[in-house]
């Protein structure tokens, strides 16, 4: 399969529901004084200008493997530290006192053990601060599924789209030991959009990007009017034109032990 780079302009026409998350998952790290704190698939930088606002005498950096997430980021926030790097292979160069990922590690199938790796990097009293959309059930990935299995593409896109997320007691084993705290929550969202194709501009730029990625130009048109259509079919609209986008997210905060 070859993937493009994440198109940040398309990300951020839903810069305020895309940050909300990021925004409950950070009112929930308890750290007063961070020193070190770094943003774990950044993005263009929405998340990381929440945590150098809240944070503001800490050193605040950001880690992506998008150089188009990035270029952004470093647009919004000059002052601050960027770093190009794999997540499923990269290690802190420091103990970082607040780990922060929002909606990344979803893409990751051996995320657990990367999460584990992670707390144990902190620094003592740290935190490791993570949320992942846990959606795969929702119409909106579904149909994504649906609509790949049905059509001329199916064997090109066999297998593309990501893992369910473990159980969360899954997390909590992985976490425990050592912590001397660890939250776990879901959280479901709805968000107000304009019809199915608002629907469809949002999940291109995410998680529909395994299934038209690989597509040449005349598949992918194909493929999104047949998933838009099944979109329309699958979510009514409200009164007002707009239909309700049911979201739900995986939070985690665990904290480290002291020394």
């Amino acid at each position: 399969m070859t993937r493009s780079d994440w198109n940040a302009s398309l990300y951020l026409k839903f810069e305020d529901e895309r940050s909300r998350p990021a925004r409950d998952l950070l009112a929930q790290v308890r750290h007063a004084a961070p020193r070190q704190v770094i943003d774990l698939g950044c993005g263009p930088g929405n998340s990381t200008e929440l945590l150098a606002a809240r944070w503001p005498d800490a050193e605040v950096s950001g880690l992506d493997s998008s150089p188009n997430m990035l270029a952004e980021a470093r647009k919004r926030l000059p002052g601050r530290r960027f770093e190009l790097a794999d997540l499923a292979t990269w290690q802190p160069d420091r103990a970082y006192d607040v780990i922060f990922a929002n909606a990344v590690f979803q893409w990751l199938p051996e995320h657990p053990a990367i999460l584990r790796r992670l707390f144990e990097a902190l620094a003592p009293g740290g935190t490791l601060a993570v949320q992942m959309p846990d959606n795969l059930a929702e119409p909106s990935h579904r149909l994504m599924q649906q609509v790949a299995a049905d059509g001329p593409w199916a064997r090109q896109l066999a297998g593309v789209a990501r893992d369910p997320l473990p159980p969360v007691l899954d997390y909590y084993n992985r976490l425990a030991p050592g912590a001397a705290r660890v939250d776990l929550w879901h959280c479901h969202y709805n968000h107000a959009l304009f019809g199915a194709e608002a629907v469809v501009e949002w999940v291109s730029g995410t998680g529909l990007r395994p299934f038209i990625d690989p597509l040449d130009a005349t598949a992918r048109a194909d493929f999104l009017a047949r998933y838009t259509a099944a979109i329309a079919a699958a979510y009514p609209l409200a009164e007002d034109g707009r239909l309700l986008l049911r979201f739900p997210r995986l939070f985690i905060v665990a904290e480290r032990g002291p020394a």
